[in-house]
């Protein structure tokens, strides 16, 4: 039975204004969860007069159950449920439905109340509406992730900067050395004095020596393009001219390690709306993911065509490769994050989780087949306009 001192303490809690204009919702439950009282910004929050809320079920008022929460949802914490079981006071942060579209976020703390016996005659809830402070610790830890994604592809755009940087100083050191045998060439014409053949000579020797620094001024174009840091830009991009520009920069190690490329390009124009950085380190990864699962060389095809998925316009990029594949244990983890297969000191495990979060962001979505010993075939599927 209920003693003198706890019932004069309840009366004060009712009229008690601190508990009736407190910004915080407050209830007083009884340990069968009915309401014993209630302020007005529980009242507020319900959106029921006290006299329908004050005797009626918590669980009833605030989420329309007709049992307690954890018999129907097991998931949810209940604080009132857990303080009836431990005795001591229980913090949780509960998800409360306010609309029928619209729920809020409460930091909810349970106070029991025991008489002289120790056993609890009734809890009182404190309920504070955390939804904004949520919502905005969600907007930063997003901005974070999303700075994270952009350094995480910077630092390994540098990475393979530094792998092109390797197989194209061959590249541009064959078309110098040819440039310095001509000019010497032609110097040496200069000197003798030139005659009507030489003449011609002179102009050919100038045409070749015109082309290759052209060619020399493509790919440092390529690399200081490709190495430029630059804020996020969303535009159209046409996939092929991007396609064609990551090959530009890899078909020199292609040849070194004696592999073939085979181009399957549709000849109608592919538009994608996306950061045409981001989807360069995409394609690049790809490119070298194939060429380094074929060291003693292969052929590797490069497939771009749109399709129609019903009513949808989509388009297909597939690299393919014959190198040594991917095996079944192997298969599941491939776009973990720091998972990989090469010794230490051979690659970060980044990789393909780059490829994967920017396939996500633009979109898209990837697919992998592979057979260990035959290949692998890597095909992203972006949204697309095309002509």
């Amino acid at each position: 039975m209920e003693n003198c001192d706890q019932k004069s303490m309840f009366e004060k809690i009712s009229w008690n204004p601190l508990f009736q204009q407190a910004n915080a919702s407050v209830v007083v439950l009884n340990t069968d969860y009915t309401i014993f009282d209630a302020n007005d910004a529980f009242m507020k929050l319900v959106k029921r007069p006290k006299q329908e809320v004050i005797g009626s079920f918590c669980y009833k008022i605030t989420r329309e159950l007709d049992s307690p929460c954890p018999q129907i949802y097991p998931h949810l914490k209940c604080p009132m449920s857990e303080t009836l079981r431990t005795g001591e006071t229980t913090f949780v942060i509960q998800e409360i439905p306010v609309s029928k579209d619209q729920v809020a976020y409460f930091n909810t703390v349970t106070y029991p109340l025991k008489d002289q016996n120790g056993r609890i005659t009734r809890v009182i809830e404190l309920w504070r509406n955390i939804t904004e402070e949520i919502s905005s610790k969600w907007e930063k830890r997003i901005k974070d992730l999303e700075a994270n994604m952009r350094m995480t592809i910077q630092e390994d755009r540098m990475i393979s900067l530094g792998k092109l940087v390797a197989s194209c100083v061959h590249e541009i050191n064959n078309p110098i050395q040819g440039i310095l045998t001509f000019s010497h060439l032609m110097q040496e014409m200069l000197e003798d004095g030139l005659t009507d053949g030489d003449i011609e000579k002179f102009k050919q020797f100038l045409s070749i020596m015109s082309n290759e620094l052209e060619r020399c001024g493509s790919i440092v174009s390529g690399l200081l393009s490709f190495s430029r840091e630059s804020a996020m830009e969303c535009r159209d991009i046409s996939l092929k001219e991007l396609l064609e520009s990551v090959i530009m920069l890899t078909k020199h190690k292609m040849e070194l390690q004696k592999i073939e490329l085979v181009r399957k390009f549709s000849k109608d124009t592919v538009v994608v709306q996306g950061d045409a950085n981001q989807l360069q380190q995409c394609f690049l990864n790809l490119i070298f993911n194939a060429i380094e699962a074929m060291p003693e060389g292969g052929v590797l095809t490069a497939v771009l065509k749109p399709v129609s998925v019903r009513s949808d316009r989509k388009v297909h990029l597939e690299i393919r490769d014959t190198g040594y594949g991917i095996s079944k244990e192997n298969m599941e983890h491939i776009f973990d994050p720091f998972f990989t297969t090469k010794a230490e000191g051979e690659g970060t495990g980044l990789g393909l989780s780059i490829i994967y979060g920017v396939v996500k962001k633009h979109g898209g979505n990837i697919k992998v087949k592979s057979k260990p010993g035959k290949g692998s075939s890597f095909t992203i599927c972006f949204p697309t306009q095309y002509s």
